[in-house]
């Protein structure tokens, strides 16, 4: 089964970090057949410098624009492509790189990378996190065995420079939709998924800060399968910043309007809704500090 891996970049990320993150992709036992790399507005010389790095002469760049159909970015692809002219004998997966004018944000980046992907099986992937040797291995094996699941995750292993955090482990099977009702069912940049799949269930939005458990919430409502592996797939920066990305008026509101949808959806009864919400506004109007104790605390329940 061909793989692609799906990244996105700003202006924002580090490029150490994210040379780090494409040679953990590039350096897999099991080579992915492209990589999808959106660049989400301008991206600055020493970013560029790390992409070009891992190019080896088999580059495709497509230039894009938010919210368009699938099958235009198709298209667009299949344009650029006859435009560059012949490649240089494959030795390493093809880097194709979306390429936004402008700063569009992380869900529409995502959308158009999903429909910019040429294979059935979509891995995101973080540009600031490691992927270990054996991570797209484990995972293409699982859904060449198991054609019903639609998603599947593994666990993170969170580190902060040389310091070891903690593992973040999410159950699989029937536990599994328990879980998604009050927290996300996969930890996002381990997830392997089948594009045409998401492509039905609506694709990724623009809903900042929470683009995954939105998604995820309608491709479980529609009826589609998820597991998780309990290998630990990749190794994810977490240092004090997350703390505070995850608290606020404004991701406070977007998480409670989350809520809605999934009593709306049928996702969460009336009961469940009442608590999701109530440990919702708990987690996300704490202070910073205190934010932390609350993750550490489920991190250690599961």
């Amino acid at each position: 089964m061909g793989v692609s891996v799906l990244m996105s970049v700003y202006a924002g990320a580090d490029p150490v970090h994210l040379r780090e993150a494409l040679a953990s992709i590039y350096g897999q036992t099991l080579l992915p057949d492209e990589v999808v790399l959106m660049e989400d507005g301008p991206l600055t010389e020493e970013q560029r410098e790390a992409i070009d790095s891992f190019a080896d002469g088999n580059a495709l760049v497509v230039p894009v624009v938010p919210e368009e159909e699938a099958s235009a970015v198709v298209r667009r692809r299949d344009e650029a492509a006859r435009s560059s002219g012949p490649h240089a004998e494959q030795k390493s997966p093809l880097l194709v790189i979306g390429r936004f004018a402008d700063n569009v944000q992380l869900g529409r980046a995502l959308a158009i990378g999903v429909a910019l992907c040429a294979n059935d099986l979509i891995a995101r992937m973080d540009a600031d996190d490691v992927a270990l040797p054996d991570r797209l291995a484990k995972e293409v094996a699982y859904l060449g065995a198991h054609p019903e699941v639609s998603v599947l995750g593994g666990a993170i292993e969170e580190f902060d420079g040389d310091v070891v955090k903690s593992t973040k482990t999410i159950p699989g099977g029937a536990e599994l939709l328990s879980y998604a009702k009050f927290r996300c069912p996969v930890n996002h940049m381990t997830v392997m998924m089948r594009r045409d799949d998401i492509l039905a269930a609506g694709n990724y939005r623009h809903f900042p800060g929470l683009e995954d458990y939105e998604l995820w919430s309608r491709v479980l409502t529609q009826g589609y399968r998820f597991d998780n592996l309990p290998d630990v797939l990749v190794r994810a920066r977490c240092d004090s910043s997350f703390y505070n990305r995850r608290g606020g008026e404004d991701y406070g509101r977007r998480y409670l309007g989350l809520r809605r949808m999934q009593l709306e959806s049928g996702l969460l009864s009336r009961g469940e809704y009442v608590r999701a919400c109530a440990a919702t506004a708990m987690m996300v109007y704490a202070p910073p500090s205190l934010r932390k104790v609350f993750y550490g605390i489920l991190r250690r329940k599961g």
